[in-house]
């Protein structure tokens, strides 16, 4: 019987953090970073390569499918209250879970200045990157979003959501003009968007490979566990919060709501999940992300590829649910007193509004953590207390973002009608 593609994956994945671990005991970090992670470096680019002509081919494809300029803002509404009432959601997690643990009291005042002192260099760029987003002006992200120049905003995977604007444009005036006139482009990007999709299964196949090669790098190139001890109780209330939007409140909402059996939804989506951890990237995951919804889960194509780039770009979970933590726990390191109440729902509104204008920012997650912490008035320098152990989280995190979209496509699909029953697959 062929092995299924996650069990590859999740094969690649344990055999490169096993030799990554034995070349790190033997002192041959080189061989992994000149010799092996560049293999790994090629998988993220071909998959980063391919998501902004998904992006646009897919949503035109759906937007001139839905015939009626109504169901658009229909569609975009449910969109826009699922993602929020999820983001909303995960911020509060966070904090619940950051005021009961109390994982700031447990890092000692030798762990707090050594980590002080050996990161303070990279918490400076973040502050810096900050800086520069406050002194934007409030309405800056409204202006990011529309492009000067749509081709530049194509060759930038950071500009996706200039690109959506652009191509949701495009859509709407496919649907205002007759079907006549608009069937030769329809059926262009039809024919496009399947090319691209065999494309897509052409660099999953390499799939295993990339993330052996990603997993022996991060292995060589990650921090001692010495380091890292003293944030342990800081990971695991992270690693609890992501852990329960993923396997509870997700559940939850996919079978009371869209009456989806949440095993069956995971063992479609299960190559995503094990790709973002890989790649710590929502965006590099987003094209397999849309191919196991669309083909597995069921979802309409013009439901996924309008509510999965979205979600892609302004819908982070997993990052709102860590920079609560993150910020609890560095006023729990670092101030005398507990944060009020009145503080703490206030970094349940900046975190929403954070991870919603994050796209743009270069290291989004630091640097709008850094917003978080200012707002609440906690040291920013603090910052440099998580940064041992962040790459770890990061790809958790991920895992968590790319859940919240998977199951908000298949909330939206299921209130408008669009969530079918999936094919019969063969074995992968």
């Amino acid at each position: 019987m062929k092995l299924p593609l996650h069990w590859k994956i999740v094969i690649g994945m344990v055999a490169g953090l096993l030799f990554g671990y034995l070349m790190k005991n033997l002192e041959m970090k080189g061989i992994v970073v000149d010799w092996i992670k560049p293999f790994g470096t090629i998988f993220i680019n071909l998959l980063k390569m391919i998501a902004v002509p998904l992006i646009v081919v897919s949503l035109i494809v759906g937007l001139s499918d839905l015939k009626d300029i109504s169901k658009l803002s229909k569609l975009g509404g449910r969109t826009v209250i699922f993602y929020l009432f999820s983001t909303v959601t995960a911020v509060s997690i966070g904090l619940v879970l950051a005021n009961l643990i109390k994982p700031g009291s447990f890092i000692n005042e030798e762990s707090r200045k050594s980590l002080l002192e050996n990161f303070a260099g990279d918490a400076a760029q973040k502050i810096e990157l900050a800086e520069k987003a406050k002194h934007s002006g409030p309405l800056q992200p409204l202006v990011d979003i529309v492009p000067e120049n749509f081709f530049n905003a194509l060759s930038d995977n950071g500009s996706m959501l200039q690109v959506i604007l652009f191509v949701i444009l495009i859509g709407i005036g496919l649907i205002l003009i007759d079907e006549q006139k608009a069937k030769p482009v329809v059926d262009f990007f039809k024919g496009l968007n399947d090319v691209i999709m065999k494309i897509i299964d052409i660099i999953m196949s390499a799939a295993p490979i990339g993330v052996f090669a990603l997993m022996a790098s991060l292995m060589v190139e990650i921090p001692d566990f010495s380091t890292l001890g003293a944030l342990g109780i800081y990971a695991l209330t992270v690693l609890l919060g992501l852990l329960l939007m993923t396997f509870v409140f997700y559940p939850t909402l996919l079978y009371t709501i869209a009456k989806v059996n949440p095993i069956r939804f995971f063992k479609a989506i299960a190559p995503a999940q094990l790709l973002a951890f890989s790649t710590s990237s929502s965006a590099a995951t987003l094209p397999v992300t849309m191919e196991r919804v669309t083909e597995h889960v069921g979802v309409d194509e013009e439901v996924s590829s309008f509510v999965l780039p979205l979600g892609a770009t302004v819908n982070m979970d997993g990052t709102s649910l860590y920079q609560a933590v993150a910020a609890i726990f560095i006023a729990q390191a670092m101030l005398p007193e507990p944060l009020d109440l009145q503080t703490q729902l206030m970094i349940i509104v900046t975190a929403t509004l954070a991870s919603i204008g994050s796209a743009a920012v270069p290291s989004a997650g630091m640097v709008m953590l850094v917003i978080v912490l200012g707002q609440a008035g906690i040291p920013e320098a603090g910052l440099a207390l998580i940064f041992a152990i962040d790459r770890p989280l990061d790809m958790c995190r991920t895992v968590t973002n790319i859940t919240s979209d998977a199951t908000v496509a298949t909330l939206v699909a299921k209130s408008v009608g669009k969530l079918h029953e999936p094919p019969l697959h063969k074995e992968e």
